[in-house]
C-alpha cells in the first residue's frame, strides 16, 4: 500500500508508510473486534440451544444480529465506578494491558498466503510470547482492585496461566519439528492440497497432541470448565469483580479475541490452516500462477476457510462450556502437569523419531523403500546413482566408509586433548 501511494500520488515516503501502518492497525483492530462480537452472538445462541431456549431474537431480526452492538452501547453508557480501596492508575491501566497483549497477537497470524502484518520467521513463538503477556493486565487488575475476591482469581489466573503454557508451548514446538520451520505462512502452505495433507494427518502423534492442544487452549483462555479465574459461584466474578461500563469491556473483549488466536493458532498448526479439505481454489485455477487478480481471489477464498475454521473452534469453546462443570483448582493443576504435559512429551520424543526415520511417512517408505535410508545419517551422504537410478546399497556402504574416518579423527583429537590437559 505504501508503495502505491508513494508511486501514484507522490506522497512523502514517511506519510505513505505511516498512512498504511495505519491502514493495517485499524483492519486488524476490527477484525479483532468482529470475533469479540461474533464470539458474544455465538455464547448467547449456542447456550439457549442446548437449554431448548431462543435466545436473543428481538434486537437485529430473529436471530439478533445486533445484539453485540446493543450491548456495546449499553456498557458504554455506564457508569465507570472505581472502588475507593483500589490503586487507582493500575486499576485504570489494567484493561488496556490486557487488550493490547491480545492485539498484538494479530500481527503474527495469517489468514492466508502472505496475508499477515508482520511475517515472521519465529511467528508461532512470538504469537504464543505475546498471548502470554495478557496475565499482566489481569493480575494487575486482581491486585489493583483493593478486593480480596479480585486477587484470588487473579492469583489463579496466573498460576492456570504459567501451568498451561508448557503444554501449549510443546504442542507448537511438535509442529515445527515436523514442519522445519516457525514460519506460520509456511507451516500453512506445507498442508496445501487434500485434507490428508493437514499435520493432523501426518502420523499418530501429531493426532494426539492435537486434542492436547485443545485442552490446553480452552485452559488458557479461561473458558469453563477451567474458568476458576471468573468463577461466578465462588468469587463473584474474578479478577473483575470491581469493574463496570468501558473497562469491563476490555477484558470482556480480549476474552473473546483471544479465543480465536488460539483457534487460529489451532487451524494453522494442525488443520491446514487456509487450505480446506478440498483445494477447491486450485481445481478452479485461482492461483497466482495464472493471473494475480485470480491469486487474490485464490487468497480470499483461503481467509474465508481460516475464518469459519476459527469460528468453528469458537463454537466447540462455547458449546464445552455449557455442557461441562466447573473443575476444582487442583483438578485443573492436576490435569495439566499429570496428564497434559507427559502426554505432549511423549508425543514430542515420538514426532522427532517418526520425522528421522521415516521423513516422507509410512506410504511413501512401503511404496518405495530403496528411496528411504534406514536412518538420518546416511542421508547425510550424496546419493549415488547407477545407470540413472539410486542404488541404496551402495549410499550405505558409503555412509559406513565416510563415517569412519570420522569417529576416528573426532576420537583422536579428543584423546589427544585429553592428554595434554594431563600434560599441563
Amino acid at each position: 500500500m505504501a508503495e502505491l501511494l508513494i508511486k501514484h500520488l507522490s506522497s512523502p515516503e514517511w506519510l505513505a508508510y505511516t498512512i498504511a501502518a495505519l491502514v493495517h492497525c485499524g483492519l486488524l483492530l476490527a477484525i479483532a473486534l468482529c470475533s469479540a462480537a461474533v464470539g458474544e452472538w455465538l455464547e448467547r445462541k449456542v447456550s439457549a440451544r442446548i437449554q431448548d431456549r431462543l435466545g436473543i431474537v428481538r434486537v437485529g431480526g430473529r436471530f439478533g444480529w445486533l445484539q453485540p452492538v446493543a450491548d456495546g452501547i449499553k456498557l458504554l453508557c455506564k457508569e465507570d465506578i472505581v472502588p475507593k480501596a483500589a490503586d487507582r492508575p493500575l486499576f485504570k491501566i489494567a484493561p488496556y494491558i490486557n487488550f493490547c497483549a491480545v492485539y498484538c497477537a494479530y500481527l503474527a497470524l495469517p489468514f492466508a498466503d502472505g496475508w499477515v502484518a508482520l511475517d515472521l520467521n519465529a511467528g508461532a513463538f512470538f504469537l504464543l510470547a505475546v498471548l502470554g503477556l495478557e496475565i499482566f493486565g489481569v493480575v494487575l487488575g486482581g491486585y489493583s482492585s483493593g478486593s480480596k475476591w479480585s486477587l484470588y482469581g487473579a492469583m489463579r489466573e496466573a498460576a492456570q496461566v504459567v501451568s498451561y503454557e508448557i503444554p501449549l508451548g510443546l504442542c507448537v514446538v511438535l509442529i515445527v519439528v515436523v514442519s522445519g520451520t516457525m514460519n506460520l505462512v509456511e507451516i500453512g502452505n506445507q498442508q496445501a492440497g487434500w485434507f490428508f495433507n493437514w499435520y493432523l494427518f501426518h502420523d499418530p502423534f501429531t493426532f494426539v497432541a492435537f486434542f492436547v492442544y485443545v485442552a490446553c487452549a480452552v485452559a488458557s483462555t479461561n473458558r469453563a470448565p477451567f474458568d476458576l479465574p471468573e468463577a461466578e459461584s465462588e468469587l463473584v466474578a474474578g479478577f473483575m469483580t470491581e469493574y463496570s461500563g468501558f473497562r469491563w469491556v476490555f477484558y470482556f473483549m480480549s476474552e473473546y479475541a483471544a479465543i480465536f488466536v488460539v483457534s487460529g493458532l489451532g487451524a494453522l498448526l494442525f488443520l491446514g490452516g487456509w487450505n480446506g479439505p478440498i483445494p477447491i481454489a486450485w481445481l478452479l485455477g485461482l492461483t497466482a500462477d495464472n493471473h494475480e487478480f485470480l491469486g487474490w481471489l485464490g487468497n480470499l477464498l483461503g481467509m474465508c476457510n481460516f475464518i469459519v475454521k476459527a469460528f468453528l473452534g469458537m463454537t466447540f469453546m462455547v458449546w464445552l462450556r455449557w455442557t461441562l462443570p466447573r473443575l476444582r483448582v487442583d483438578q485443573v493443576i492436576t490435569t495439566c502437569l499429570k496428564y497434559c504435559v507427559p502426554i505432549v512429551s511423549a508425543m514430542l520424543v515420538g514426532a522427532m523419531l517418526w520425522s528421522f526415520f521415516l521423513p516422507g511417512g509410512v506410504i511413501a517408505a512401503l511404496t518405495k523403500p530403496d528411496s528411504f535410508p534406514c536412518s538420518a545419517w546416511e542421508r547425510t551422504v550424496p546419493t549415488l546413482c547407477v545407470g540413472g537410478e539410486r542404488d541404496s546399497g551402495a549410499a550405505r556402504k558409503e555412509a559406513r566408509m565416510q563415517s569412519l574416518p570420522a569417529v576416528r579423527s573426532h576420537a583422536e583429537h579428543g584423546n589427544e586433548g585429553y592428554f595434554q590437559e594431563e600434560n599441563r
